[in-house]
């Protein structure tokens, strides 16, 4: 999953006098189950890797063929510009304008990040301090809680399951709160959970927002896979929504681009500027030919997102489908690459970090176990639907069979 540390720096026998921050991140969950899937590759064992979403399919020809094209100019192997080229903002402008209806200044109102996961990491570090509050969702994908603590700030995580209930926990909070929090992470679809909400959430957030005083990050990184008719609103295209909050966006999931590191952060012109000014610190900027290729793939692959909407949603089917033939409680995701699956009974007593290590330790399959993302994840496995129909097929079979085998034991 993620590059954490899986031993704690207290147990570190060099005593290396590492910062506090680094201190306040606790031992890495994942990594028991990515040290065992590692050695099973090593050993020329086949792991059916479910447990990230890290897109098995390549981007659109044409965007590969630009990205060729841009090497061979010498000018884009130079630095480029830490905030993105102006014609690359442009075009996250004009998408905004004609998906979601809202208006962006390209100048000030947008930024090219490397990744949605840097641009909101660098925000926590640009809005936050000690003493500072972050409402994040829960479960909780891991960098939303972690970004907030690396800036030094405080986490108060609301079960985000029921949308209007969570929106109702944030005003009590707020409250009852102080100070007041000072911002509020929404992840919407959401990952790990795929819960999905509609339009009117977004107005009543800012109208929270405006209330209370607090700013919102709206991570939107999973906004163009959805399925069965479903569309996920934009935060941005919300009245109002400029004026408490930004949100991120990506190239890794929609365009099949994950290894190329390049996501938008758009909105409040005043929290673009600060994310500017740290990452003026930080990076020269995106490698140019890939802002380039980026431009190319905003133009002209809408039919490309279309088709890869609709595979996804196939494998959907595939794996819940076989998940359900097995006993399995499963609810289908409306967006997102995941499938939050319960465990089932009589599993669920090992806990998910041990359910997860016995489905990679006996069938070969690798999950993200619900505990991960938190308390309120405990119960669930998290799978991602990044493999092929064929695969996720041979997945459920050998889920099918370590578990079977062992409930014939018990009976």
């Amino acid at each position: 999953m993620r590059s954490e540390s899986e031993v704690p720096f207290s147990d570190n026998p060099f005593k290396i006098p590492v910062a506090d921050r680094v201190r306040r991140l606790p031992p890495y969950l994942f990594g028991k189950i990515n040290k065992l899937k590692y050695q099973k590759r090593v050993a020329g064992i086949d792991v059916i890797d479910l447990g990230m979403g890290n897109p098995t399919d390549p981007p659109d020809p044409i965007i590969q063929e630009k990205l060729s094209d841009a090497l061979k100019d010498p000018k884009n192997h130079r630095y480029s510009v830490s905030n993105g080229i102006g014609n690359l903002r442009r075009e996250v402008a004009k998408r905004y304008w004609k998906r979601y209806g809202a208006r962006l200044n390209p100048d000030d109102e947008i930024i090219a990040c490397l990744g949605s996961k840097e641009g909101f990491s660098h925000m926590c570090l640009g809005l936050m301090g000690p003493g500072d509050t972050a409402i994040v969702p829960s479960p909780t994908f891991p960098i939303h809680m972690y970004s907030v603590m690396l800036a030094a700030g405080n986490v108060i995580a609301l079960d985000v399951r029921d949308p209007e209930l969570f929106l109702k926990n944030v005003a009590y909070t707020c409250e009852h709160l102080y100070p007041t929090p000072k911002i509020v992470v929404v992840n919407f679809p959401h990952n790990p959970s795929s819960t999905v909400v509609e339009q009117d959430f977004f107005v009543e957030l800012v109208r929270l927002a405006k209330k209370y005083h607090f700013m919102v990050i709206s991570d939107f990184a999973y906004a163009d896979i959805c399925y069965d008719g479903y569309t996920a609103p934009s935060f941005l295209a919300t009245p109002g929504a400029l004026d408490v909050g930004v949100e991120l966006t990506s190239m890794s999931k929609s365009y099949s681009m994950a290894g190329w590191r390049i996501g938008f952060c758009a909105g409040n012109h005043e929290m673009i500027r600060a994310l500017a000014t740290i990452k003026g610190y930080y990076d020269y900027g995106i490698f140019q030919a890939i802002q380039i290729a980026a431009i190319v793939a905003m133009r002209h692959c809408d039919a490309s997102i279309e088709s890869l909407a609709a595979e996804y949603q196939g494998r959907r089917d595939v794996l819940c489908d076989g998940l359900e033939r097995l006993g399995w409680e499963i609810e289908r995701p409306k967006a997102g690459m995941f499938v939050w699956a319960k465990i089932p009974e009589p599993w669920s007593e090992m806990g998910s970090i041990d359910f997860a290590m016995k489905l990679l330790e006996d069938g070969g399959v690798a999950v993200s176990p619900g505990r991960g993302f938190g308390e309120d994840g405990e119960g669930y496995l998290r799978l991602a639907i990044v493999e092929n129909s064929q695969r996720l097929r041979q997945a459920v079979r050998e889920i099918g069979r370590c578990t079977k085998v062992e409930t014939a034991k018990s009976v």
